[in-house]
C-alpha cells in the first residue's frame, strides 16, 4: 500500500534526519548503548526474573533469546564502526529498530511474564496471560499501522507551508491517538484484573512493577510503525539517506 504513495506524502517523517537526532553518528551512539544494555537486560531477565520461575518453556525462550541478543549485540557493535555505518545506512537503521524492540520491548515483556511465574504454579494460567497480552499488543500495532496509514493518505505526513509545528500539532492531536489508547488501555485493564483474579497479585509494588514491563512493551509496539516505515523510505528514497560528508540528501531523487 505504501508503494502507491509518493515521496512527499512522507516528508515530515524526515524531521529526526534534518534534526541529526537519527543521523548515522547518532544511530552509532544508539547501538553502542545496545551493546551495553542489551546483555545487561538479558543477565536481568533469566538470572533474576527466571529464577525458579514456573512459566513454560523457559528453557527453549532462553536459548531463542540468547541466539538473537549475541548476533544483535555483535552486529550492533560491527555497525557502530564509522566506516562501515556510513556506508550501509539502512542496515544500521534495521539494528537500531531491532536493539531498542529487544531492550525495551521483548526483555520487559519476558521479565514480567518470569516474575510472575515466581508465584505461579499453573503453567496453563502463565499461557493463557502470554496469549492475552500477546493479543492485545497485536491489536494495538495493527490500529496503529491502521491509524499511521490513514495519516499518511490523508497528507498529514506532507512537507507544506504550514510545515513548522505540523509534526507536534499531529502528536498532540488526542484525537487521532483514540483508537489506539482505548485498545491498550482495555489490554492493561484486562491484564491487571486477570492478574488479581488468577493469581492474587494484588500488592501494590508487584501491580506497578507489572504496569511498567506491560506499558513498556504496548509503547515499543506503538512506535514500531513510523520506525519500519522509516527503514522503508531509506530503501525507496535517497532524500532519506546521508551522502559522504554527513549531509542529509535533497527530495525528489529515488533509491537504489
Amino acid at each position: 500500500m505504501l508503494s502507491r504513495l509518493k515521496e512527499e506524502d512522507f516528508a515530515v517523517l524526515r524531521g529526526p534526519l534534518e534534526s541529526g537526532r537519527q543521523s548515522p553518528n547518532s544511530l552509532a551512539f544508539t547501538l553502542v548503548l545496545c551493546v551495553i544494555f542489551q546483555p545487561l537486560l538479558f543477565f536481568l531477565v533469566y538470572v533474576v526474573a527466571a529464577d525458579s520461575s514456573n512459566f513454560p518453556f523457559i528453557n527453549n525462550i532462553y536459548y531463542i533469546h540468547l541466539i538473537i541478543t549475541i548476533s544483535l549485540v555483535v552486529l550492533s557493535a560491527i555497525f557502530s564502526i564509522k566506516t562501515l555505518y556510513k556506508k550501509y545506512q539502512k542496515i544500521q537503521y534495521l539494528l537500531v529498530i531491532l536493539g531498542s524492540q529487544n531492550i525495551g520491548g521483548i526483555s520487559f515483556y519476558l521479565m514480567a511474564l518470569f516474575f510472575i511465574g515466581q508465584n505461579v504454579d499453573s503453567e496453563s494460567s502463565l499461557l493463557t496471560l502470554a496469549y492475552i497480552t500477546l493479543l492485545f499488543g497485536l491489536l494495538t500495532f495493527v490500529v496503529t499501522c491502521i491509524r499511521f496509514y490513514i495519516l499518511l493518505k490523508s497528507g498529514a505526513y506532507r512537507k507544506e507551508s504550514k510545515r513548522d509545528g505540523l509534526r507536534s500539532k499531529l502528536e498532540l492531536d488526542i484525537k487521532s491517538y483514540m483508537p489506539i489508547i482505548i485498545t491498550a488501555s482495555i489490554g492493561l485493564v484486562f491484564v491487571l484484573q486477570f492478574l488479581v483474579r488468577t493469581f492474587g497479585l494484588a500488592d501494590i509494588e508487584t501491580t506497578i512493577m507489572m504496569i511498567f514491563c506491560f506499558s513498556l512493551f504496548y509503547t515499543m509496539l506503538f512506535v514500531l510503525p513510523e520506525q519500519l516505515v522509516i527503514l522503508y523510505c531509506k530503501y525507496r528514497f535517497d532524500s532519506f539517506n546521508y551522502n559522504k560528508n554527513g549531509k542529509l540528501k535533497p527530495m525528489g531523487r529515488k533509491g537504489a
